[in-house]
């Protein structure tokens, strides 16, 4: 049977108070629309068209050929939104699932159970429910004594023994997709909004002897919607505790995950241990029997095995095993750490490639650079890598020494085994095994600072 997946994407929300259309929201790190649609693509979904309405060419742009689009030009409610996409499943049979852009902890294993209880239930609508401890302000779903669903009422409708029923309706349902489109035509808008409710549909199938089921999933927060900054927070706080559990319970140590920020497509190896106060984002990819943290911020990063990391920024970078980092270190686009490297406190690498055994201990800047195995990079050493107009590149052979407070103007090469000399600046290639001084020969006069400070003290006298 194929799977239908239409996403109703086209509200404006107004409560957001933002200039940013409501589903482009980021869940950690990820906007509202793209989490859903994620799910989709887990379950397989053979169509995933997205209803989109205001900001419509934000969203086209953020997913591209993700998705195909249909456009509510008016926003009439969720059935008007629904229709919208029967175009473009014209003459394409199956099982329609309705989700909405703004329930970003939809789950896909939710999903797919409620598939599976539709097609066995034979049923021509399934709606996904939860249980609340306390129900105020969403709908009841109505069952009778078979189990079936033959109703949803609004919390303003309920009567008092309705209001007692603790299933909530999530919004979230499945359909026959015929049965599904022949429906919507008879939905009405003789309500106070004025609009054509999703909802409605499960009368009308109820009123022509249709069977209607209820799925009710495990997680009450997969059907919430966000329409306000305040669920925004609600949502994210959902979700990195569910990202933080999911990589606990595959064998990783968050000392305190609620000061851990993990996004979505992390992946972390097991053993590995994460201090708090870190920021994982993005692609990132930590190894095994790692330690990450304290206050690590780490995005589009690829981390080896047995690495340790801690108070450093690391953005699009590529760490060896073994190697460590920080604390301190800023490590931007195009750092390539070998094993065993150490980078130490207040060192700056930008697309460079470090060695095995190489070490920036401290204070340091390599930039735009190639850096042998097992080399040493003194305190204060920089590579002048810009010369107003283009970035230049230095070369730096295995096993040399770079004395403190070097500077390496590039474009230059030093050689394997070579040693460059404290405080030197070098601007000529230095051969293999060569030893190079670049500084001014230094000048002692005897006695001469008492007779400075009495300069010093004649030329403030004058001025004052």
């Amino acid at each position: 049977m194929r799977i239908l997946g239409i996403v109703l994407a086209g509200g404006q929300g107004k409560r957001m108070k933002s200039k940013l259309y409501k589903v482009m929201h980021p869940v950690c790190g990820k906007p509202l629309v793209g989490h859903v649609v994620d799910v989709l693509d887990e379950i397989q979904a053979d169509r995933k068209i997205v209803v989109v309405g205001h900001g419509a060419e934000t969203v086209k742009a953020y997913l591209g050929d993700r998705a195909e689009y249909a456009l509510q030009a008016q926003q009439l409610g969720t059935g008007h939104a629904a229709i919208q996409a029967e175009a473009l499943l014209e003459g394409d049979d199956g099982i329609a699932i309705i989700t909405f852009g703004d329930t970003p902890l939809i789950s896909g294993d939710s999903l797919k159970e409620m598939i599976r209880l539709h097609s066995e239930s034979g049923a021509a609508a399934t709606v996904m429910s939860a249980k609340l401890d306390n129900p105020f302000g969403y709908g009841r779903i109505i069952r009778n004594a078979d189990g079936d669903v033959v109703g949803i009422v609004e919390q303003k409708d309920c009567t008092e023994d309705q209001k007692r029923i603790n299933e909530i309706n999530t919004g979230i349902c499945c359909f026959d997709k015929r049965k599904l489109f022949e429906a919507l035509k008879q939905v009405k808008n003789d309500n106070a909004q004025q609009e054509y409710y999703l909802t409605d549909v499960i009368g009308i199938l109820n009123g022509q002897g249709d069977k209607v089921v209820g799925y009710i999933t495990a997680d009450a927060t997969e059907g919430m919607g966000i329409n306000d900054r305040v669920q925004l927070s609600e949502a994210e706080q959902a979700m990195r505790a569910r990202i933080n559990r999911r990589h606990m319970l595959n064998g990783v140590t968050i000392i305190d995950p609620s000061h851990t920020y993990i996004e979505k497509e992390v992946r972390i190896g097991s053993d590995t241990v994460v201090y708090p106060g870190t920021v994982l984002k993005g692609r990132t990819v930590i190894g095994e029997e790692c330690q990450i943290g304290p206050h690590a911020d780490i995005t589009d990063s690829t981390v080896s095995d047995r690495v340790a990391i801690q108070h450093s920024v690391l953005l699009e970078a590529e760490v060896g095993e073994e190697t460590t980092v920080g604390p301190y270190a800023y490590l931007r686009p195009g750092a390539r750490l070998g094993r065993q490297v150490k980078i130490g406190d207040f060192v700056e690498i930008k697309n460079a490639t470090l060695g095995e055994g190489t070490k920036v201990s401290h204070l340091s800047y390599v930039g735009d650079a190639q850096v042998g195995k097992n080399v040493n990079v003194g305190c204060g050493a920089i590579t002048v890598n810009y010369d107003g107009f283009n970035k230049n590149l230095t070369v730096i052979g295995d096993d040399a020494f770079i004395g403190s407070n070097v500077n390496l103007i590039a474009p230059v090469k030093i050689g394997e085994g070579a040693y460059v000399v404290a405080g030197s600046t070098i601007t000529h290639e230095v051969e293999p095994g060569d030893v190079a001084i670049a500084r001014e020969r230094q000048t002692n006069k005897p006695g001469y600072a008492e007779k400075l400070r009495q300069r010093f003290k004649a030329n403030k006298a004058k001025k004052s």
